[in-house]
């Protein structure tokens, strides 16, 4: 199937989860879900500027009849999905358990692959004397999966449509779609939804599978874009009855540039996910450290629902620096480290007032605490040099653009 193969001739599977050992998070979604999978906020758009941030729902919202043929009509309307766990046929990528186990949540994620259940009734009717009679009901959930890579300019969006109860003629119906796009992207290559019967009801999902390519691939291009599954279903002897299901939870860029010796290259990612970067306690212990400090004394950051976001004005950076560590002391073997970094939107140039801890030797009140502000300490100067290429390591691996959200953890 030429829509599951990526450009770089594989295809790309959903990112692996964390360890469980993780803590869990605020927003993080089901009990059995990953501890690295979020919820999407419903307050928490796409943060990049100049981005709008498109719905991601199903294209029903409410109950629509097909025209009669003769005396026989077809209905579908959005339902509640029963959310059991579905086994897939023909599906190149298994739809992760954390989709099944959203809590409602109208679309999950982690920094490569979103996904969204949601519930479709397909109802058959049957008009005899002027009198209309409902002949049969099929209730589904409906997976969507769109899942990509960060240095690849394309992705998939994989639908599954799973029965789990149904009666009557209803239930002998088949089902297949094809995907569109649009926005800052195509389509790439044909879609793969073979003519699949929704009967015998067994929770097994029918599934389509396509991609699409971005077409934002000049050198500092991002490209936002939605996909869309046009379904339709045929209960044998009725009309069919179409519906749709959109996804607009990935954006790709040729904007990160190079890191070092690694080239500039066009990827794409959920922009809404906070990836993760860890420091090194063992390595960095006097960084990580101040870090650990910081955020205990309630500055943001450490988690998906309070995350940082990333700052590439530089004259607000410099402001930044300025006011967390412009006066701090010469101390051979050491410097000012300022948390959170002089290069978010959550630095001093945007409000709060500094503060530190004992032993930092820099001039604030210590023993502040509270979400706004900035912690600044005098650390060892080689773990603060280090700092810089962490993070133009982590911005190009995971794709962190201006005003994307992220986390600073610390490891082992």
């Amino acid at each position: 199937m030429a829509a599951s193969v990526l450009i770089a001739a594989s295809t790309v599977a959903a990112p692996s989860p964390v360890s469980a050992a993780e803590p869990r998070d605020v927003g993080l979604v089901g009990t059995a879900a990953s501890p690295d999978v979020l919820a999407k906020p419903s307050n928490m758009p796409i943060a990049r500027p100049g981005a709008a941030a498109a719905p991601s729902v199903f294209g029903l919202t409410k109950k629509t009849c097909a025209k009669t043929s003769g005396n026989r009509s077809v209905c579908l309307a959005p339902g509640q999905p029963s959310r059991r766990t579905a086994s897939a046929m023909l599906a190149p990528v298994a739809f992760p358990q954390w989709c099944a186990s959203s809590d409602g949540s109208p679309v999950a994620g982690t920094r490569t692959a979103a996904c969204r259940i949601t519930g479709l009734i397909l109802t058959t009717q049957e008009t005899v004397n002027g009198t209309v009679r409902i002949t049969g009901e099929l209730s589904m959930d409906v997976y969507d999966y769109t899942y990509g890579a960060v240095d690849l300019p394309n992705w998939i969006h994989q639908i599954g449509v799973s029965p789990w109860s149904g009666w009557g003629a209803a239930v002998n119906s088949t089902i297949t779609g094809t995907l569109s796009a649009s926005g800052d992207c195509t389509t790439n290559g044909a879609s793969s939804f073979p003519v699949q019967s929704l009967s015998p009801v067994n929770n097994t999902s029918r599934v389509g599978e396509a991609g699409a390519r971005t077409t934002a691939t000049a050198l500092g291009a991002i490209g936002y874009c939605t996909t869309t599954w046009n379904l339709r279903l045929q209960p044998v002897g009725y009309p069919q009855a179409t519906a749709s299901s959109s996804m607009a939870e990935i954006s790709c860029d040729n904007a990160i540039g190079a890191n070092g010796s690694r080239p500039a290259r066009v990827g794409c990612v959920v922009p809404w996910y906070p990836a993760q970067v860890l420091y090194s306690q063992s390595r960095y212990p006097s960084l990580a450290s101040h870090v650990s400090r910081a955020q205990a004394s309630g500055l943001p950051g450490a988690t998906m629902a309070n995350p940082l976001n990333r700052n590439v004005d530089q004259a607000t950076i410099d402001l930044n620096r300025s006011r967390a560590c412009g006066d701090a002391p010469s101390i051979s073997g050491k410097s000012c480290d300022e948390y959170p970094l002089a290069s978010t939107y959550q630095g001093l140039a945007f409000g709060g007032t500094r503060r530190t801890f004992s032993g930092c030797n820099i001039n604030a009140p210590t023993g502040v605490t509270g979400p706004t502000g900035v912690s600044a300490c005098m650390i060892t100067a080689s773990e603060n040099n280090a700092q810089g290429g962490i993070m133009a390591g982590f911005y190009y691996d995971f794709r962190v653009l201006g005003g994307d959200p992220y986390r600073v953890g610390i490891g082992s």
